[in-house]
This record gives structure tokens, sequence and C-alpha cells, in this order.
């Protein structure tokens, strides 16, 4: 295996200046590239659908609530951009939305085609594993992995055809959770599915990225605060028997105080974005992170996972259960 050891590292110094050399190269021109973009309504997918319609792009932007002021914002953007940007109605748990998506894509591809999907919906919640719902966990599998992937398998064909870029939004969340276990499982699971997608579309010439953004809560209405008498009368009484009012006041404290912190700069996120759709060579992956987020992926991934519980326990409730 160390015998191995000098060639492997040539290799990975090669990789890392054709990598460098790729990236120096001119960027690419926006003009007549069409790009997809789901959950406009606010956040990162509005940020984006107005950058990219401001680069030159041909941008279809898709909206939860198309009367909605994030809809009503992008539509007087597309007012005065030359027929550019259209918003449309896309629940992604809805097949029909999905194909009427398409069809409208499809029926407005400007010369060079279909350029770019960018799965960015998603929703997220806070409670421990027994606090949640069958039904909710449902609903957070159907919006957050399978509507990235009902949209990717209905776009996929004019991607291949015209060599494009897909890019999905994860979270440093893929690898730790902190109260919302059940966002973490939606964007641990999209990250495999991108991991298989990814060398699988490179034959086409098709590019995958991931975008992990760390805590940008107050850039985006993805989760606002939590309440604790809310969750506290939303538990099941088997629940509301093993947990106290004070342990779920504490919790519910702990996660504001994390969103509190949060990054109100969502540009930053946007950035990572448009490099994944328009540099000549886009990373696999874009984490958006605080060093001290970074460090918590690292020790994540780097050590074993005994290590990682002790620091996450210790950074959890203390109060005790009565």
């Amino acid at each position: 295996m160390w015998a191995a050891a000098p060639l492997l590292l040539l290799l990975l110094v090669v990789l890392v200046l054709w990598r460098l050399w790729r990236r120096g190269a001119a960027p690419l021109e926006p003009a007549g590239r069409a790009v997809l973009i789901t959950g406009c309504d606010s956040g990162f997918g509005h940020l984006l659908a107005l950058r990219l319609h401001r680069l030159g792009f041909t941008v279809f932007a898709g909206c939860l609530c198309p009367g909605g002021e994030g809809a009503r914002r992008l539509q007087r953007e597309a007012a005065a951009g030359a027929g550019r940007l259209r918003v449309l109605r896309l629940d992604v748990t809805r097949a029909r939305d999905v194909l009427a998506a398409k069809e409208l894509v499809l029926s407005h591809l400007p010369e060079r085609g279909f350029w770019g999907l960018v799965n960015n919906a998603g929703i997220s919640t806070f409670g421990e594993t027994g606090w949640l719902s069958m039904e909710k966990y449902e609903k957070f599998a159907d919006v957050n992995l399978l509507g990235s992937i009902r949209t990717t398998l209905a776009f996929l064909p004019l991607l291949r055809k015209y060599k494009g870029r897909i890019v999905f939004m994860s979270s440093i969340i893929a690898y730790f959770s902190l109260g919302n276990g059940i966002y973490s499982m939606t964007k641990a699971a999209i990250e495999k599915f991108c991991d298989a997608l990814r060398l699988e579309m490179k034959k086409f010439g098709v590019r995958v990225c991931i975008i992990q953004p760390g805590n940008y809560a107050r850039s985006t209405k993805i989760q606002p605060p939590v309440s604790a008498e809310e969750i506290w009368n939303e538990l099941s009484e088997e629940e509301k028997a093993v947990y106290n009012k004070e342990y779920v006041q504490e919790r519910a404290n702990f996660f504001n105080s994390i969103l509190s912190e949060g990054s109100t700069n969502g540009n930053e996120v946007v950035d990572a974005m448009v490099d994944a759709l328009t540099s000549p060579a886009p990373k696999a992956r874009y984490m958006v992170a605080k060093l001290k987020e970074k460090a918590l992926v690292f020790v994540c991934a780097l050590f074993p996972t005994a290590v990682m519980d002790s620091v996450l326990s210790y950074a959890l409730s203390k109060v005790k259960l009565a």
C-alpha cells in the first residue's frame, strides 16, 4: 500500500493543477441558456432567480405560491427583462406541476437550450424523533428528497441533450443533527442520490453539484423560531409522559439561539450556486459555512462516531427528564 503512495500523491497534484487550469478558463456565456429553479418564493432560490436573470440567463422561477409577495417581486423583475424571466407554479410534490413546468420550458427554450436545473425547494422543522408524526416524515421526504428526484428525472433528457448542470441544495446538517433530525435525514439522503447521479452523468457531460450551506437561518424563511408551547401541545400523551415542559422549553431555547446566530448574507450561498452553473470546472461540493461549522463537519467526518456523539451530547440539553 505504501509503495503506491508516491503515485497517488502525483495523481493528486496533477488533478489539482488541472482543476486550477480549468477554473482559469473563461466562464460560460449565459445568454441563450435556460435554467429552472425550484423554491423561488423566498430565500436562496429567490435571490438566485434575480441574479441569474441579471446575468443574462433565461430563468424559469418555480414558486409554490405564484400569488405571493416573492413571486410578485419576480414578476416585477420579469416585466423589465424582455421575457427572460418566467414565474410558474411549481409544487415539487405534484407530478402534474413538474410535467407542466417541463412543457413550459420546452415551449420557451432559448437558442442554446436547457442549461441548468437547481433543486432548491425545501422545508425544515424542529423536534426529537418521537415528537414528529409519520405524516410529517412522509411530507419532508416528499419535498426535500423525492421532490428533487421528481424534477431531476423529468428534466434529465434535456440536461443530457444540452450537457447541462444540476445543482442540489443540501446542508452541513447532512453530517450531523442538532434537534432537526428529520431535516438532516433528507439532506443526507439527497447527498447520496447526488453522488450516484454525478458519476452516472459524467459520461454525458452533465455536471452535478451539491451546495452545503451552514447556518443561514436569518437569510431564509425555511426555519422560523420555534415555540415550546406549540411543541408541547402537539405531543402525544405517550410523549408527554416521558418528557416535561422544562425539557421542551430548554430544547426550544437552544434551537432558537442557534437560529439567531445565522448569517444574514444569503448572497454568499448564491455566489456558490452561480459558480456551479457557470464555472468551466465546477466543484462537486460547495461548503459555504463559518470556520467553526466546517470544523464540526471535519470532526464528524474523520473522528470516531463516539467522539462526535460526545461533542453533540455536551451541546444538547442537560435538563433532567422527570
